[in-house]
C-alpha cells in the first residue's frame, strides 16, 4: 500500500494544484521567501495564508493575495526559508527543562566541559548558587566519558572535592548513567553490600566491592528518584516550561514525553488546562515496571486537547552504546573495564516479561514505542511483536515504533517492514558519538552501519530522526547535518552508503515524524487545512551544500499561526 501512494505522490509531484481558498480574509499571508512544503503534490510555494491558526492557501502569490482583507497582515520573509514547524520524533520534553537547572557538563560545541577537573570546577560554581542551596543537592548533566580526556567516569572520590556533606551527583549525557558522591551513595542507599538489580549494575573499586560511584540503568534511575528533592507543583510547571522553550527556540511545535511518571502527566495535565502549552506534547507514560500506568484512562488519551494527549506507551529493553549498557548480539570492540571479552551489555528485563508487555498493548489496543539501541534488544522487540500478532492478529493501523535503532540489522528491517513497524533513529549519534563508536563501541565495520537511514528509506519505510533530548541538545539543524552528511566530530565520514539526501532528511523531521504520531492529516506539511505551524530559517536547506546545514539558523517558529520563538 505505502509503494502505491508513494508512486502516487511521484506521479503528482509536477502538478501545481489550484490554491483552495475560504471566503473570508486571511489573518496573515507569508510571502517574499522560499516555502518549502514537504508535499510532494505542491512541493514549493510563493506564499501562503493563515486563518485563525490553520493555513487556507498555499500557492503563488498573486493567488494568495487575493485573500488579504483590510486586517490582514503581510509578513514578508525577506529571502529567508519558511518550512512546517519540526515534530519530534523521540525526545523527553520535561527532562530537557531539569537539564536547563541543572549544571551544564556538556563537552563542546555545547559547552566547555573536557575534563574532570573542569567537570568539577563547573559543579563547584553551581553549587555556589541558589538552586543548589535551595534543594540540598548539587545535580549535574550532560558528562560523557567519551569526550572527558581522562576517558572515563568521575569517580565518587572526585566528586568528594565538590562537597563531602551535599549529595553531588552527575547524569551522564545519554541518561542511562550516573556518577554520585560518597553522601549520594549514602542518600540512595548503596553500600559494599548491595546487590547489583535486574537490569542495573553498580560499579565498584579494585577490591571488586565498594562502589566506585557509578551507576548503570535501573540502579541510576532508582537512585537519581531518591537524590532529587521533593517538588511542590510550581517547580514542575517551571521545568515543563523551560523544556517547552528550549524546544521552541529550535523550531518544533510538537514535542515527545517519551517515557513519562504519573508525576510528569500531571504537570501536562495541569499546563494544558491553563491553555499554557506553548507548543503540543504527546506523552508516552512507562510500562517497563508498571502495566497500570497513570493517564490511560482519563481524558488526555487519543485525541490532541489543550495541546497534550496521551499517545500511548513506552518500553525500555536496554541501555546506551556509548556508555556501553545497550544489548548487542556481538561484543563491544572494548569492553567496560571489569568486564569478560564476550561482553555485549545486558537487557532491561527478560524476554518473558517483554512478550507480555508487548501482548498488553496489542490487547488494549495501545501504541507503544520502544527503546532498542542494541539488535540483541531489537530481536526482543521482534520475537515479542510476531507473537503478539499470532494471537491478536495484525491490528488496525498499529504504528509501533522502535526506538532509536542504532544497530539494527538488515534482516530486522525487513522484519520491521513486514509487521509495519516505523524507526526512529538516532542519527545524531553519527556527529556526536561516531568516532567513540568506530574506536571503542563497536569496531570499525559495525560502526558504518549505525543508523541506518538509507537501508530504510531504500525498503520505502516511514521513519523519523530523533534528539533524544535532553541527551543531546533539540537541536533538528543537527539532526539534518547528521544523517546527511554522517561527518563525526573529527571531520571523518562514518559509513557514506548511509547518507540520505536533504529532502527525505527534512520528511524524517516533519511529515513522517508527524505520520508516527497518528497527527500527519494535521501537521508534518504545509498544507490546506493543517495546523499553521511553522519555523523560519535564515536559508534554505535544500539550496545550501550539504557541508553548511549544520549552520542554518532558526530565526522564528510560529505556533497556531502566532510567534512563540523569535531568534534576538
Amino acid at each position: 500500500m505505502r509503494a502505491i501512494l508513494c508512486l502516487v505522490a511521484v506521479c503528482l509531484a509536477g502538478l501545481s494544484p489550484p490554491v483552495i481558498r475560504a471566503a473570508d480574509p486571511a489573518d496573515a499571508i507569508y510571502h517574499g521567501g522560499d516555502i518549502v512544503t514537504v508535499d510532494d503534490k505542491n512541493p514549493a510555494a510563493e506564499a501562503l495564508a493563515v486563518r485563525g491558526g490553520k493555513i487556507v492557501a498555499v500557492g503563488k502569490k498573486d493567488e494568495v493575495l487575493k485573500l488579504k482583507g483590510d486586517n490582514t497582515q503581510l509578513i514578508d520573509l525577506k529571502g529567508r526559508c519558511l518550512l512546517p514547524g519540526f515534530v519530534d520524533g523521540h525526545g523527553h520534553c520535561f527532562g530537557t527543562g531539569l537539564q536547563a537547572a541543572s549544571a551544564n557538563l556538556l563537552p563542546p560545541p555545547d559547552h566547555t566541559v573536557k575534563d574532570i577537573p573542569g567537570l568539577v570546577a563547573e559543579l563547584k560554581k553551581y553549587a555556589a548558587g541558589e538552586t543548589a542551596k535551595k534543594y540540598g543537592i548539587i545535580l549535574g548533566f550532560g558528562y560523557d566519558d567519551a569526550q572527558l580526556k581522562e576517558r572515563r567516569h568521575p569517580t565518587r572520590h572526585e566528586l568528594d572535592e565538590v562537597s563531602k556533606d551535599v549529595p553531588v551527583y552527575c547524569i551522564h549525557q545519554s541518561s542511562h548513567l550516573g556518577a554520585g558522591n560518597t553522601k549520594a551513595l549514602e542518600v540512595a542507599g548503596i553500600t559494599a553490600d548491595t546487590k547489583n538489580p535486574v537490569g542495573g549494575v553498580i560499579r565498584r573499586e579494585k577490591d571488586g566491592k565498594t562502589p566506585d560511584g557509578v551507576l548503570e540503568e535501573t540502579i541510576h534511575y532508582a537512585s537519581l528518584l531518591k537524590l532529587l528533592p521533593k517538588m511542590g507543583e510550581a517547580e514542575f510547571d517551571g521545568l515543563a516550561q523551560a523544556g517547552m522553550k528550549l524546544y521552541a527556540a529550535n523550531g518544533y511545535t510538537m514535542a515527545q514525553e517519551g517515557r513519562s511518571l504519573e508525576a510528569i502527566d500531571k504537570c501536562w495535565m495541569r499546563t494544558a488546562e491553563k491553555k499554557a502549552m506553548l507548543i503540543d506534547v504527546a506523552s508516552y507514560p512507562d510500562i517497563s515496571a508498571n502495566e497500570k500506568p497513570f493517564g490511560l484512562d482519563t481524558p488526555w488519551y487519543g485525541k490532541m486537547k489543550d495541546g497534550y494527549r496521551i499517545a500511548g506507551v513506552k518500553i525500555s529493553l536496554d541501555g546506551s552504546p556509548q556508555g556501553k549498557t545497550a544489548f548487542l548480539t556481538q561484543p563491544y570492540f572494548v569492553v567496560p573495564h571489569g568486564q569478560p571479552a564476550s561482553f555485549r551489555g545486558y537487557p532491561a528485563m527478560p524476554a518473558e516479561n517483554v512478550n507480555r508487555k508487548v501482548a498488553l498493548c496489542y490487547d488494549k489496543g495501545w501504541q507503544f514505542i520502544c527503546h532498542c539501541n542494541g539488535d540483541a534488544a531489537g530481536d526482543l522487540m521482534l520475537g515479542a511483536v510476531k507473537d503478539a500478532r499470532a494471537k491478536y492478529g495484525k491490528g488496525k493501523d498499529r504504528r509501533d515504533v522502535m526506538i532509536h535503532c542504532q544497530t539494527v540489522r538488515e534482516d530486522q528491517l525487513d522484519l520491521m517492514k513486514e509487521y509495519d513497524l516505523i524507526p526512529s533513529m538516532f542519527g545524531m549519534h553519527c556527529y556526536y558519538w561516531g568516532d567513540w563508536h568506530r574506536d571503542s563501541v563497536l569496531g570499525a565495520e559495525r560502526a558504518e552501519r549505525i543508523s541506518p537511514a538509507r537501508s530504510a528509506l531504500k525498503r520505502g519505510m516511514i521513519f523519523s530522526q530523533h534528539h533524544d533530548a535532553p541527551v543531546a541538545m533539540p537541536s533538528a539543524i543537527r539532526i539534518l547535518s547528521s544523517v546527511v552528511t554522517r561527518r563525526t566530530r573529527s571531520g571523518d565520514i562514518l559509513g557514506a552508503v548511509q547518507r540520505i539526501p536533504v529532502d527525505a532528511a527534512l520528511k524524517s523531521l516533519t511529515l513522517w515524524a508527524a505520520y508516527q504520531h497518528y497527527e500527519e492529516a494535521n501537521r508534518g506539511s504545509i498544507e490546506v487545512g493543517k495546523l499553521a505551524d511553522f519555523v523560519v530559517l535564515d536559508k534554505n536547506p535544500l539550496k545550501v551544500a550539504s557541508s553548511g546545514l549544520a549552520d542554518l539558523k532558526v530565526l522564528e517558529t510560529i505556533k497556531d499561526g502566532k510567534t512563540i520563538y523569535a531568534a534576538k
